[in-house]
């Protein structure tokens, strides 16, 4: 997480938005086996004539950090796409969100969640979440990911916005 330039979070309205993506459970040393299904996602789409509407995301569904998490790896897509085996069509809900956006490499976004989410109690706010036996339940919680690594590779300049779905 940088602090030059800082820019703190900020509450925006989101349309509801279609997507396809693929899911797993994994626990917090296994993350990347889902993250790293991105281009594969990507790549499954093209082949079905699909062009991504948006940057790609990790969307947490379930989290319990010392046990697993139910994580989706999607992307935006104008409409609904067909079932293709494990990648499935979806919408990301629309509502206020707070969103954040981190500057910098992968390895600083659990900084930056902790800021987001200590930003958000100190304002007295409350997420779309809510405790289940498997760990708390998000609405939309996500990362998506603005840098493509193809065009730079330098993870110092990357750019991954934050977005929460806040309870209304």
């Amino acid at each position: 997480m940088t602090t030059t330039g800082y820019v703190p979070p900020r509450i925006v309205d989101r349309a509801a938005r279609p997507y396809a993506a693929v899911r797993a459970l994994v626990t917090m040393e296994s993350v990347d086996t889902i993250a790293h299904r991105i281009p594969e996602v990507i790549g499954r789409l093209s082949a079905l004539g699909v062009e991504p509407a948006g940057p790609p995301f990790l969307k947490y569904n379930v989290i319990d950090m010392a046990r697993q998490l139910e994580i989706e790896a999607g992307v935006p897509v104008a409409g609904a796409v067909v079932h293709d085996g494990d990648l499935f069509s979806g919408v990301l809900p629309a509502g206020r969100f707070v969103t954040y956006t981190h500057l910098g490499s992968p390895a600083g976004l659990v900084g930056a969640t902790a800021l987001l989410l200590d930003w958000a109690l100190a304002a007295g706010l409350r997420w779309d979440m809510r405790p289940t036996a498997e760990g708390d339940r998000w609405g939309c919680r996500m990362e998506s990911y603005r840098t493509d690594p193809r065009s730079q590779p330098d993870t110092a300049k990357w750019e991954t916005d934050l977005e929460f779905r806040l309870a209304d």
